[in-house]
């Protein structure tokens, strides 16, 4: 399947950054999780996959990052076939996936060091990722000494840290309470402002999909597929009280219940 699919990599033309080709994928080889998902996305652009649970939104995610390899189809990043991990796919999840026996510094400066990168460059690198989520002052702290936003930060400015060009966030502030989640979506909004990475955002919460995403993609069971396809205009920060934010929450509420239903 991988050996076809680099096969196919030399003649197939991508148009944007991300291309997802008529991907479907098959749990053990039986349940169908998702169905001849079609779909392209820019670089740097901010994209919400939106969707009730076990409508394939984390192995879409997964088939991106490589960790799962479709049954049918292919999904390139940048032009080349996906066949697994790779340095420009960073991996953000709602368990943080924190090294719990390195420093703050540390763990950021893991992949950094995995790549080779000098003692005194990864440092630096670090710190400027850690000052970018005004985590700074804790360098030296112990992922056990820290909240779950401060986590989350840490988590995020670790991803960044290796240089992705694509950040892929399965749900990573669902875990969180509702006070430090909406300063955390805040956070990701000024980040991407500075850095541009494209971000691939995976959650079921329609609010949290309309204040982040510069474009939001309905997903639906039985199989997973992309049902709608949205892209939002609105200045960030966005307010929930306005009429255009309404009318968008309006709109995803009424395709998910009616695609799940």
């Amino acid at each position: 399947m991988i050996g076809q699919a680099l096969q196919r990599q030399t003649f197939v033309p991508i148009p944007d950054f991300i291309n997802v080709d008529s991907v479907s994928f098959r749990f053990d080889g039986r349940q169908l999780a998702l169905g001849n998902v079609k779909l392209t996305i820019p670089l740097g652009q901010f994209v919400c996959l939106l969707g009730p649970s076990g409508c394939g939104k984390t192995t879409l995610l997964n088939l991106i990052a490589g960790f799962l390899a479709p049954t049918d189809g292919y999904v390139f990043v940048n032009g080349k076939v996906v066949d697994g991990p790779g340095p420009d796919r960073g991996m953000v999840f709602q368990d943080y996936s924190l090294f719990p026996w390195l420093t703050v510094l540390k763990n950021i400066e893991f992949g950094p060091d995995i790549a080779g990168m000098r003692a005194s460059a990864r440092r630096e690198r670090a710190m400027h990722y850690l000052d970018l989520v005004n985590l700074g002052h804790i360098a030296d702290s112990y992922p056990t000494q820290l909240s779950g936003g401060m986590k989350q930060r840490v988590a995020i400015a670790r991803a960044l840290a290796a240089g992705p060009k694509v950040l892929l966030m399965d749900e990573p502030f669902a875990a969180l309470d509702a006070m430090t989640r909406s300063k955390l979506q805040l956070e990701l909004i000024r980040i991407h402002e500075l850095e541009r990475p494209t971000i691939l955002f995976v959650t079921h919460n329609i609010d949290e999909a309309i204040r982040l995403a510069d474009r939001v993609l309905v997903m639906s069971p039985n199989p997973g597929r992309v049902v709608s396809d949205v892209t939002i205009d609105m200045e960030k920060p966005r307010a929930r009280t306005s009429v255009e934010f309404s009318r968008l929450y309006d709109r995803f509420e009424a395709e998910i219940g009616l695609e799940s239903s």
